[in-house]
């Protein structure tokens, strides 16, 4: 049977108290990952503490040159904002891309980013487009964020309170998906900042990882066919029974034309 107690806080400062006092506390976000693993009995937390009454951690806001996306927004939330839609579109178009329509109105960026799962939709973005991760404590770059499979720079009791996206002159995310779970195979989101090209890969690796050889390329010709002579190593990349390294090393190369070409 499950045995935990269930805690709901009604601001940060409060979730924050009740990590310090539990012996195993989880925090609940979507619960699109944590709930499964309860029901698979892979997690027997002592506490579960729901952020989902916190209005910080809520809400899409326009801000210092781009957007500010609380943690517990959920992705419906993101793909349908008029505010992202004018302001990223491509940011709107990746969340409305993650999972199915029940996934999509009860995970929340917060829940993604700190899952760190190797094939999320999130972490490109992250990269791509030079995030801000703000927490209870401090501020963590989007390059710095995540440190390898399932694994982030986030301390012991640390809570992310939003996500800070840069305005990119042009930007797209193009992902070959899971026909069943929608997860990214190998997702690539590419964002130009000026004479700067960032090509962020999701799905390929333990880990989002930024193709410098395509972003390079790009920087001189911003064009689908300057990829012709850029590829991805398969070397220490996933291999499942969905697709083979060398398999995803290809597909990163398709992925990131059609990134291109829907960035006009």
């Amino acid at each position: 049977m499950y045995a935990f107690t269930y805690h709901r806080p009604k601001s940060v400062a409060d979730a924050v108290t009740l990590l310090g006092q539990f012996e195993d506390p989880k925090l609940l976000g979507g619960g699109q990952t944590l709930l499964p693993t309860l029901k698979q009995r892979l997690a027997r937390p002592s506490d579960l503490i729901d952020l989902g009454q916190i209005p910080e951690l809520q809400g899409i806001r326009e801000e210092a040159g781009g957007l500010t996306v609380g943690a517990f927004t959920r992705h419906a939330q993101v793909a349908h904002s008029d505010v992202v839609k004018r302001v990223i579109p491509a940011l709107a178009s990746l969340a409305e891309g993650i999972g199915d329509r029940q996934v999509r109105n009860m995970g929340t960026l917060g829940g993604s980013i700190c899952n760190a799962d190797p094939s999320a939709d999130y972490p490109a973005a992250v990269v791509a487009l030079k995030a801000t991760v703000r927490t209870d404590r401090r501020e963590i770059a989007g390059d710095d964020f995540f440190t390898g499979m399932f694994e982030t720079a986030l301390e012991p009791g640390e809570i992310v309170t939003a996500v800070h996206f840069q305005t990119p002159d042009k930007a797209a995310y193009a992902k070959f998906r899971n026909p069943a779970s929608r997860y990214a195979i190998v997702g690539v989101f590419v964002a130009v900042f000026g004479s700067e090209v960032r090509v962020a890969v999701t799905g390929a690796g333990p880990s989002v990882f930024r193709a410098d050889d395509m972003e390079a390329a790009l920087a001189q010709d911003f064009r689908a066919d300057a990829l012709n002579g850029a590829s991805v190593s398969a070397d220490g990349l996933n291999a499942d029974i969905h697709a083979s390294a060398d398999y995803r090393a290809h597909l990163v190369r398709v992925m990131a034309r059609r990134a291109v070409e829907a960035c006009g």
